[in-house]
């Protein structure tokens, strides 16, 4: 083949490549009108991998101890507290995985693991503890009229009396914003029971990331001026969907938290696609791409690479998020 031809048969490869993500695109759209409205609950369930291997059990176990939990909302405390180090400690002196205070430890710190101690630092103790303690505020205020679970968090954030004086969820911002955080981040812990909406920003994203198809790959990129317009993985899809206004974490593994968990066989374009080592836990997701159909994403695989079109279906595939904006508003900016 002459090299005329090769740029020839290159360029219209190309050209049915763009072709196809366009109509994507618009695809995008068209899926977004016909599914609206017909989603369902969430399930009490844990998404696969959203919890750390090591606390799974712990978090699907003690998740359910009364009704005002359950193991993603449990799960969500857990990663906007201490984003599941069982090391953490706060400049306010909070200590451990679900960031007790020692006077609160002190009181209703319990022996999870029945080994005879209250280790704080334990996340065998400390989990348990988070559950009991939510519970205990959950009984305190069980003839609070409105939502049991969100009376239980506005307990933890401003205290059962503010509760109980006002009847429901105080009108204070900063306890109300922690309602719906803890509330919105459940939503990406739990395992869906049905379709999940589409984004609305979806098209746009992979609209970007179209026009940086051979943009070499840059460790640590995030298409600035300074980095030469070349990006990382996780820059790109951060940069993607912040093009259409939804502020993304820096670092893949907090990306995969920024909404629900579709399945396999229900991704649409503009989902974001992770890839692990360990497939039972999401803080070792090592990369992230934008799906466009198919069975193929747009990513910035590595170095000595360029951004371009790879397949999802490998052995290290772990999942996907469908990105929205309250998932993405609801996570915390440092874990």
């Amino acid at each position: 083949m002459t090299v005329r031809k090769a740029w020839i048969v290159a360029g219209a490869a190309l050209a049915v490549c763009l072709s196809f993500v366009m109509l994507l695109v618009v695809g995008v759209f068209i899926v977004a009108g016909n599914l609206a409205g017909g989603v369902g609950g969430a399930s009490k369930a844990l998404a696969k991998g959203a919890v750390p291997a090591a606390y799974q059990g712990i978090v699907q176990k003690w998740g359910n101890l009364c009704p005002a939990i359950n193991p993603a909302l449990l799960a969500a405390q857990l990663y906007q507290e201490s984003g599941f180090n069982p090391n953490a400690k706060s400049p306010a002196a909070a200590q451990g995985i679900a960031q007790f205070i020692p006077g609160t430890w002190a009181t209703h710190g319990v022996d999870g693991d029945g080994d005879g101690d209250r280790d704080v630092w334990d996340p065998k103790d400390a989990i348990p503890s988070a559950a009991s303690y939510d519970c205990k505020l959950a009984s305190y205020v069980k003839d609070v009229p409105g939502d049991a679970t969100k009376n239980m968090l506005a307990s933890y954030n401003a205290g059962a009396y503010a509760v109980i004086k006002y009847g429901g969820v105080p009108p204070y911002k900063e306890t109300q914003n922690y309602v719906k955080t803890i509330t919105t981040l459940e939503a990406s812990f739990a395992a869906p029971v049905s379709r999940v909406d589409p984004s609305k920003q979806a098209a746009g994203a992979i609209y970007y990331a179209q026009k940086k198809l051979g943009t070499p790959y840059l460790w640590g990129g995030e298409g600035t001026a300074a980095d030469g317009g070349r990006f990382d993985c996780s820059g790109l899809t951060q940069a993607a969907y912040e093009s259409v206004g939804i502020t993304l974490p820096r670092v893949a593994n907090d990306q995969w938290n920024a909404g629900a968990h579709p399945a396999r066989d229900e991704l649409l374009p503009g989902d974001l696609v992770f890839f692990s080592d360990d497939l039972d836990n999401s803080r070792a997701i090592r990369h992230v791409g934008i799906y466009v159909g198919g069975g193929y994403m747009i990513d910035a695989p590595r170095t000595g690479a360029v951004i371009r079109f790879d397949p999802i279906d490998t052995p290290d595939y772990f999942g996907a998020t469908r990105v929205t904006e309250d998932g993405a508003k609801a996570l915390p900016t440092t874990v």
